[in-house]
């Protein structure tokens, strides 16, 4: 018969920690005046650390009164305290910490090669602490971004700030954002913004980037034209200046339009004048979101089809509808899918159909998960936009309630129905559509997408 004293273990070596008993590693951490000494024992460091176990294998290690003496500046006392009693008692609480001490925390855990640490911590964060970035989301977003290991928590805080802008924009630090920071955030199609907002707003970041420019450009001359220039050639091809009115291009892009290629300058002001004419320099495609296929039917019409309303329009919109998965973004994978939209509860599925201005799509009030099963409901729908500028062409059709209704298979996307609207898991860019859970839309049978979107659906 076996015991564990596991327990009895766990309370032996975190005694040794506190009483340092015939400790054999003096460990400077921080700097002053956060700095802090911790003394330990390399037998444990080396078992429990990868990256100690280096450091204490090589020949050119310092030593200080025949104890190892280990200098780390860029690390916090707070941190390193919670990953050495973790090293010697196997526990660790990260209930009560602060959004900045989980930051950290993950950092130490990360630097010491703690996967499993740096995982839990970082999954926690990415359920239970939503106001993450609110006291310094410049610095948070920084930190994140340039730490390459928390891929999940970056993709986290961009989508935050995606979807919730002025936590970066309204932040007195935000003319201290990196470049290449502010490159990545431009880049992205759910940025929550209006283009002349963007547009501001990267005026702001870029007179800020140079001090001695004049606040008014008229008083520029060239040698400060070529500055700003130089300080936006990178920008200015992200910015969709189609989509900004001709009163706010006349007011508050044409000020700066020196810094536009004439060519560029060209195209918009013919968008503007002439009628019809279709842009020939486009720096970006249209977004393909929620708001550009059409604010009307999208503000509109779901609400309305969410609460099963019979009005044909809704004049308050009591929904968010927040971004959450791109197919040409995240990669149009099943498990790219469920990675990304499990568990995150009500949620419309649209799907651009390739050379087609049809749009088809779903909704799933309950959730998507990779366990292998259906759920019946009679409050999905599914629905086609033929025309989007016609309403007459939008078709809604509700669930009979079966089994079927929504249906969470680990190898498929998005799976509406028996067989009513799903993807082909052999070939994520074909999806198929054979009426069975709904009544029929008159959909063609195999559907060759564009791009597809999920949003989660949120109650104001």
């Amino acid at each position: 018969m076996s015991y564990n004293f596991e327990s009895e273990v766990s309370e032996a070596l975190g005694q040794l920690l506190e009483t340092e008993t015939d400790y054999n590693v003096i460990v400077h951490i921080g700097e002053e005046p956060n700095f802090k000494e911790f003394h330990a024992h390399s037998n444990i460091l080396r078992c429990r650390s990868e990256y100690f176990n280096k450091i204490f294998s090589a020949e050119n290690i310092e030593k200080k009164d025949g104890k190892y003496l280990i200098k780390m500046s860029n690390i916090s006392p707070k941190a390193f305290d919670d990953i050495l009693k973790y090293f010697y008692t196997g526990k660790i609480n990260i209930v009560n910490k602060t959004g900045t001490e989980l930051l950290d925390f993950m950092i130490v855990s990360d630097e010491f090669m703690l996967k499993k640490l740096t995982k839990l911590t970082e999954d926690f964060v990415i359920k239970n602490h939503h106001q993450f970035l609110q006291n310094d989301p410049i610095g948070i977003l920084q930190i994140v971004y340039y730490c390459k290991p928390l891929v999940n928590l970056q993709e986290f805080c961009l989508n935050k700030v995606c979807s919730k802008p002025e936590i970066l924009f309204n932040s007195d630090k935000f003319t201290q954002l990196s470049a290449p920071l502010l490159e990545v955030i431009l880049k992205r199609d759910d940025l929550n913004l209006k283009e002349i907002e963007i547009w501001e707003n990267l005026i702001k970041w870029g007179l800020a980037q140079e001090q001695t420019l004049n606040k008014d450009v008229t008083k520029w001359n060239q040698d400060d034209l070529n500055t700003f220039k130089r300080i936006l050639y990178k920008f200015i091809p992200l910015i969709r200046f189609y989509d900004i009115s001709s009163e706010d291009y006349f007011n508050k892009v044409k000020p700066y339009k020196k810094i536009l290629s004439k060519e560029l300058r060209d195209d918009i002001s013919k968008f503007h004048m002439v009628p019809g004419y279709k842009p020939i320099y486009t720096p970006r495609q249209p977004k393909f979101n929620i708001d550009n296929i059409d604010s009307i039917i999208i503000s509109r019409f779901f609400p309305n089809w969410i609460d099963r309303k019979e009005e044909k329009y809704t004049k308050s919109i009591p929904y968010e509808f927040n971004l959450i998965y791109r197919a040409s973004r995240d990669g149009n994978t099943a498990a790219a899918f469920h990675a990304r939209c499990n568990n995150k509860g009500a949620n419309i599925v649209i799907v651009k159909i390739k050379n087609s201005e049809q749009i088809v799509g779903g909704y799933n009030p309950l959730f998507w998960s990779s366990d292998n099963n259906d759920m019946p409901t009679k409050d999905s729908f599914i629905f086609s936009i033929t025309n989007k500028n016609d309403p007459q062409s939008v078709k809604v059709v509700y669930s009979n309630g079966d089994q079927y209704s929504i249906r969470c298979h680990s190898h498929c996307g998005p799976y509406f129905g028996y067989s009513d609207l799903y993807t082909v898991y052999t070939n994520y860019s074909m999806w198929q559509c054979r009426p069975h859970s709904y009544p029929t839309l008159n959909l063609p049978n195999n559907i060759e997408l564009d791009d597809y979107e999920v949003f989660q659906v949120i109650k104001k």
